[in-house]
């Protein structure tokens, strides 16, 4: 039975979430302000967060940027801030998906649904790959055992979607790739945000494993298609 975190500070909301998830069958905790959040998640380990963004204490930003480098589990962001920006910094630091305020309960619960099967799946895709399962490309390493990213031997600071998505592409050498297609293997095929988010997880890519990520040839990009993994 997955465990839920849920962090907001309306008390209408959080209690309408907490009735909401229970009757799917998920143990729920629930707090109202960012520090307790952090006490909770380092605590409980839960499965999956919901974590809203304006909070007492520690806003929803910071909660995000610090329970990513702490841990690997879906962060959902709730937010009443409409603006592209918010979500882009939203994914940024490390959240998986957003939906903004007010949103449809049985949308919501979709998306849980899904980002806990996805869990699932790649949990067992890891199981069944061996520790010792490494990708070179030259001075780049994937140790798929380890989910850790090697350039010139020294490891590479990676959020878990940019792995993923590296990792992806890699699997799949020299093949043009839509971003279509790389938003529903990587992401999900319901994840709710568009192709633009692909684009900002290669950006980031580029930055870290390109000698000149302005004439990148690790990651090119293929003209009305998507990208290409050289390796």
């Amino acid at each position: 039975m997955p465990n839920i975190l849920v962090v907001e500070d309306d008390t209408a909301l959080r209690e309408t979430l907490v009735y909401n998830l229970s009757r799917q069958e998920y143990r729920v905790e629930a707090v109202g302000d960012g520090l307790k959040a952090l006490e909770a998640a380092r605590r409980d380990h839960p499965d999956l967060v919901l974590l809203d963004l304006m909070l007492p204490g520690m806003d929803g930003f910071e909660v995000c940027r610090i329970l990513r480098q702490e841990m690997n589990i879906p962060i959902l962001i709730l937010t009443a801030r409409e603006a592209e920006i918010d979500r882009v910094i939203g994914l940024e630091i490390g959240a998986d998906d957003y939906i903004t305020k007010p949103f449809s309960m049985r949308e919501l619960m979709a998306r849980v649904k899904a980002h806990l099967r996805r869990e699932r799946f790649i949990h067992q895709t890891q199981q069944e790959t061996t520790s010792q399962e490494v990708l070179n490309f030259g001075n780049l390493t994937l140790d798929i055992g380890r989910r850790e990213v090697l350039l010139d031997g020294k490891p590479i600071v990676m959020k878990p979607k940019e792995y993923d998505l590296l990792l992806f592409l890699a699997q799949h050498r020299r093949q043009a790739l839509s971003r279509q297609f790389l938003l529903e293997r990587v992401w999900g095929w319901d994840f709710a945000g568009g192709t633009r988010t692909v684009d900002v997880h290669i950006h980031w890519l580029r930055q870290k494993i390109e000698s000149n990520p302005t004439q990148p040839r690790r990651i090119v990009t293929v003209r009305s298609s998507g990208y290409r993994f050289e390796g």
